[in-house]
């Protein structure tokens, strides 16, 4: 059964993949590399401002509802997005004197990916697939290319990439409407809470170097950084694939006493994201500067930044989900320092590295915050079971 749910994130994150890129492939053919980077910039910053609005919500969702243990207290969807919304409204109306698009659309991307999350659970993997691996990826592709075919300004086309989430809010919550786990707010924030600031960090991890490159060596650095390292979302997107197949039946593993078995989980799901990623990586460092001739020109000036991207996914790739597992055990305060150590690995290079070597030195500031962030949770997963 995991390995059916796997195999299910897969192609949903496969689905999802494939439209980013071609996403990144339409704005950088179309749009010369200054507004281009400009928009990278703007939905970066959607992104990493949606992930720490989150408040990891969607892991504490999927953690009660897989334990599915008798509570009292309030309805669990209500004590999970309640401060979400919050946050989320309080946000936009703070954005929408600069970034009026973004503003309109960033509460339904936040809300979206945590009832999608809460849909799984169960361990059910049909919304998961549905939602967020056919329904926005394919409409965010077919709104921006519409909207760029269409000449439209950049606003028009930050609300094409966000409005997709608006249905995803809708029928994740009609499909969620009849949950009846409960909950109590201290029960479920005294888990989520170490878990909710650490998520902020991970997302600031994901998506800081684009806006640094930017701000540091300006938009057009900034669109080539993004277009090189737009394939890392491949690696991302099979671990996140393999993450929400496994995720809530390594919590029940843990919950029954079972670590032994989680930790084969674990093994199995990294061997197979091995085989799935190692043969594109090495291609990808070989014929990188061939490869970014599709986005157009100049882009082949970014080659030497997708060698280091390849090179980390590798190594990223062979620790496996080191950092779920820690979170389904329940370790989540150890996670949170983990990626405090990542954050400030990559800010610091980043800082002294983007202004004189640009994109390239924002890509060794991402690797150096990767290999931190795999390394550190592999380590002490190893002494844990030593």
């Amino acid at each position: 059964m995991a390995r059916l749910r796997s195999v299910a994130g897969l192609a949903g994150a496969g689905t999802n993949a494939v439209a980013q890129f071609a996403i990144t492939l339409l704005i950088t053919r179309t749009l010369p590399p200054t507004e281009a980077g400009a928009f990278f910039t703007t939905t970066a910053l959607g992104l990493m401002l949606a992930g720490v609005l989150r408040l990891d919500t969607g892991n504490g969702l999927i953690y009660f509802r897989a334990r599915d243990v008798p509570s009292r207290g309030r309805s669990l969807l209500a004590v999970a997005l309640v401060p979400v919304v919050a946050g989320a409204l309080g946000t936009a109306a703070i954005l929408s004197g600069t970034e009026p698009a973004l503003a309109i659309v960033l509460p339904f991307i936040v809300v979206a990916d945590v009832l999608v999350a809460a849909t799984r659970g169960t361990g059910a993997m049909r919304e998961t697939l549905l939602l967020s691996g056919l329904v926005q990826p394919v409409a965010q592709l077919l709104l921006v290319g519409g909207a760029l075919a269409a000449g439209l300004s950049a606003p028009w086309l930050i609300a094409a990439w966000g409005v997709p989430a608006v249905p995803v809010v809708v029928i994740a919550a009609l499909r969620l409407r009849e949950v009846e786990t409960r909950t109590s707010w201290r029960e479920f924030w005294v888990y989520t809470g170490p878990r909710s600031l650490a998520a902020a960090l991970q997302a600031v991890f994901q998506r800081l170097d684009v806006v640094i490159v930017a701000l540091l060596a300006g938009p057009a650095e900034a669109a080539f950084y993004v277009a090189a390292t737009r394939f890392k979302v491949v690696g991302q997107l099979i671990g996140q694939g393999l993450a929400q197949g496994v995720q809530a039946e390594l919590v029940k593993k843990f919950a029954d006493g079972e670590p032994a078995a989680a930790r084969a989980l674990h093994r199995r799901a990294a061997r197979t994201q091995m085989a799935l990623t190692w043969p594109f990586w090495v291609l990808y460092a070989i014929f990188a500067p061939q490869i970014l001739q599709v986005f157009g020109d100049g882009y082949t000036h970014a080659a030497d930044v997708a060698v280091v991207l390849a090179i980390t996914m590798m190594v990223a790739s062979a620790c496996g989900m080191a950092d779920v597992v820690m979170i389904a055990s329940g370790r989540t305060r150890a996670s949170l320092g983990n990626i405090v150590a990542a954050l400030a690995t990559t800010v610091v290079l980043d800082l002294l590295l983007v202004p004189a070597y640009g994109a390239f030195g924002a890509a060794l500031g991402w690797a150096g915050g990767v290999l931190v962030k795999n390394l550190l949770p592999l380590t002490q997963l190893a002494r844990a079971t030593a």
